[in-house]
């Protein structure tokens, strides 16, 4: 009986697991997408105690991009409450000016969507931006306090 090469069988695997083949393909392609992307950012992602470490030795401010519902429902002390649309539609002028050299922490509801307002932050000229990492719902999660009043 002949043994097959080792190339051999991996094209054989290939040709028998297609599907699954490309599946590891698209994963691995994700993963070192997903790295990069991480290495190059201006910005970090940040958990509760470095946001709190951030506001109470750094002077921080926390940006949150809620909704004016949710935002009244609880949010963290001294948060400054601002849509992603004014974000997006780069309408930050006071809120630059006072905040562009502080760090700044942007806080959604579970951490999704503030990464990606946190980079439109740095190329409107802030200097420190980080997003909480699991949002107010990982705030929430921790117990850690939030007021709900409207500032």
């Amino acid at each position: 009986m002949e043994q097959l090469t080792f190339a051999q069988q991996a094209q054989q695997f290939v040709a028998n697991h297609t599907i699954m083949v490309v599946a590891w393909i698209a994963l691995f392609v994700a993963v070192v997408i997903n790295l990069y992307k991480g290495v190059t950012s201006k910005i970090s992602v940040v958990d509760n105690a470095k946001a709190t470490l951030l506001i109470n030795n750094e002077d921080g401010v926390v940006l949150d991009v809620r909704t004016d519902d949710e935002f009244k429902s609880g949010h963290i002390i001294d948060s400054v409450h601002v849509l992603p649309s004014d974000i997006k539609g780069n309408k930050l002028n006071n809120i630059i000016e006072k905040y562009k050299d502080r760090p700044v922490i942007v806080v959604d509801n579970n951490g999704l969507t503030a990464q990606g307002l946190a980079n439109t932050l740095t190329k409107q000229g802030f200097a420190k931006v980080s997003a909480l990492k699991e949002g107010i719902a990982g705030w929430r999660a921790a117990n850690l306090p939030l007021v709900k009043k409207h500032k």
